[in-house]
């Protein structure tokens, strides 16, 4: 998928809920639980983008670890080789989340998430 095609994608999904479109850099990085990528359902959130992140992180299943290793750093260019799902939601701006697990997809906005003194 060309850059312009996702970049479609994610203005449509930023439509559907209603919501500006903030994008992400191709080289600039995800945290993603890289361990946990075959477990369902795929999660998604997005904090206000600092020190050369994004802001989201990705993981798999329902449990989201407090381990400091938990995430690895990633570059949004690699996501299509390890967790394409994501891709047409990383148009979603800071506050938002996503649960993806097969036909089911449920976005939210998450107040907290804004947060940034904890």
């Amino acid at each position: 998928m060309s850059c312009k095609e996702l970049e479609i994608q994610q203005r449509e999904i930023c439509e559907l809920y209603k919501t500006d479109f903030v994008p992400c850099e191709e080289l600039s990085k995800v945290g993603i639980a890289l361990g946990t990528m075959r477990l369902t359902p795929i999660n998604g959130l997005r904090h206000v983008p600092e020190g050369g992140t994004n802001g989201w992180y990705i993981w798999g299943g329902k449990e989201l670890s407090s381990r400091p290793d938990f995430f690895d750093p990633l570059h949004v260019q690699h996501l299509s080789d390890r967790c394409p799902l994501v891709l047409r939601y990383l148009g979603l701006p800071p506050g938002y989340r996503f649960i993806l697990a097969g036909d089911y997809v449920d976005v939210w906005f998450d107040v907290a998430l804004l947060n940034t003194s904890t």
